[in-house]
């Protein structure tokens, strides 16, 4: 069962990646997490995950905000080992295309294909905390296979090779998620990036549609 905040909803004609946030983990995590960090985990709009759920949330746990590390509490890399994260950042397929050796994709052409291949075109970009910086750097995940994300990341989209697989419009990609299913880490963000989880987390669920996964 999924819920989607109604201020939250998509407008830029299905365009927008989604943020997933996890109640499992969020409530799992809240045990682990005792012991106040210097953060608020209620600040920045409880870091992009929607402060008025998470207060929901902890209040149906009868546990106070103030007395819990917030890293732990949404699965961030420094928090408790054993907590899950809370935010996945999921796009999707929006079409794909063959990409001959020496060809470039995105502005500058800042990556050329070293060998025929099939890149796809997936939802997600700057707008929506998908970095710049992430282009020739990271990884994304789709039916269990990772992809490296190529050229320039941008405004909206970006560009994923592919090698011989042929996923179907609309198949889903994971930015990044809970290393224990196969996705990406956010450590592999904030190493690219130089940004911390903190922001990045912040920044994605400012920007993209959020939707509450139970």
């Amino acid at each position: 069962m999924t819920s989607t905040p109604p201020d939250r909803l998509d407008s830029g004609g299905g365009v927008t990646p989604v943020a997933r946030l996890s109640e499992q983990n969020l409530r799992a995590n809240a045990s682990l997490a005792s012991g106040g960090g210097l953060i608020d985990p209620l600040a920045a709009d409880a870091w992009g995950h929607g402060a008025a759920w998470v207060a929901s949330v902890l209040t149906s746990l009868e546990v106070d905000a103030e007395s819990i590390d917030a890293q732990t509490l949404f699965g961030l890399p420094g928090g408790d080992p054993r907590a899950r994260p809370v935010m996945a950042l999921h796009g999707r397929v929006l079409g794909t295309k063959p990409l001959l050796a020496g060809e470039g994709v995105s502005y500058g052409y800042t990556h050329r294909a070293s060998r025929d291949t099939t890149v796809a075109l997936v939802t997600g970009g700057y707008a929506q905390g998908v970095v710049r910086s992430l282009g020739n750097t990271v990884d994304v995940s789709i039916a269990g296979h990772r992809h490296r994300i190529v050229g320039r990341v941008a405004m909206d989209v970006c560009v994923v090779d592919v090698d011989d697989a042929r996923p179907r419009r609309g198949s889903d990609v994971v930015f990044f998620g809970d290393p224990d299913a196969g996705h990406p880490s956010l450590s592999e963000w904030t190493d690219a990036t130089g940004w911390s989880a903190a922001e990045i987390v912040a920044t994605v669920g400012s920007r993209a549609v959020r939707t509450v996964v139970a």
